[in-house]
């Protein structure tokens, strides 16, 4: 599958037309670094959206001389702390239409959704893609170090410090002290696996649909970089870190 042509993901069909995408530029590729997209303009960017991002693949998406539109959603578009600017990738199609290569990066198995989208309608879609490509094992997923983690394992999770990881699991409960609320997935919370949102974010993830002292009870998928705190940590400041698992 290395260097496989594009899908031809539709950036404005299905529920990608409720992406509200807002156009920031155009660039052309010169080459796709380690550090990230050089562009002939000086610029160097970054894939806003994903994580783990099969080089071999990208290289061949973007060719030295590939013209690019650059889009932002949300208030994503900034630049990292490395000056590298954040954006979502746009190639026209002959038909008139446009790929979303993130999308489809993540659609064929060579990206993993992020921690930040920008949008919760879109990071649905593309959680969505990336759901149907790891059953599938497609790509990065057929790799043993991209495996799903489980919230009953709490040490094996720890393992993953510092590192972007899924963590799926049942919901014990959900607590709030001072301005925190705390999402756990185990009882010993000084040892098992749980979620912080800090209170002042609550109001995001309800605009979202996500009713953060509703989840007990229920299934959800986390992603986001592991830290510890007596046991396994994960903050989430963005509604997209937090999928509930539909039929639960």
């Amino acid at each position: 599958m290395l260097g496989a042509a594009l899908m031809g993901t539709a950036a404005h069909g299905g529920t990608m037309q409720n992406c509200r995408f807002v156009t920031i530029g155009t660039a052309t590729v010169r080459a796709v670094a380690d550090d990230g997209i050089r562009t002939d303009d000086g610029r160097t960017l970054q894939l806003d959206g994903v994580t783990s991002t099969a080089m071999p693949e990208l290289r061949a998406a973007l060719p030295a001389g590939t013209t690019i539109t650059l889009k932002r959603l949300g208030r994503t578009g900034e630049s990292d702390r490395y000056g590298r600017l954040m954006a979502h990738v746009f190639l026209a199609k002959d038909d008139g239409t446009e790929t979303w290569l993130q999308a489809d990066l993540i659609a064929r198995g060579f990206a993993r959704v992020g921690a930040r989208i920008g949008d919760p309608t879109c990071a649905r879609e593309l959680q969505s893609r990336e759901n149907s490509a790891r059953t599938a094992e497609l790509g990065l997923w057929a790799e043993p170090y991209y495996v799903m983690h489980e919230a009953s394992t709490p040490a094996d999770i720890l393992d993953w410090r510092g590192r972007f990881a899924l963590v799926e699991g049942k919901v014990i409960s959900v607590r709030e002290s001072g301005g925190t609320i705390y999402v756990n997935f185990g009882r010993r919370w000084s040892e098992d696996f749980t979620v912080t949102v800090a209170k002042r974010n609550e109001r995001a993830f309800a605009a979202a649909g996500l009713e953060l002292k509703k989840l007990a009870g229920r299934q959800v998928r986390i992603r986001g970089w592991v830290e510890e705190r007596g046991g396994p940590w994960v903050e989430a400041s963005r509604p997209e870190q937090i999928e509930v698992v539909e039929g639960n």
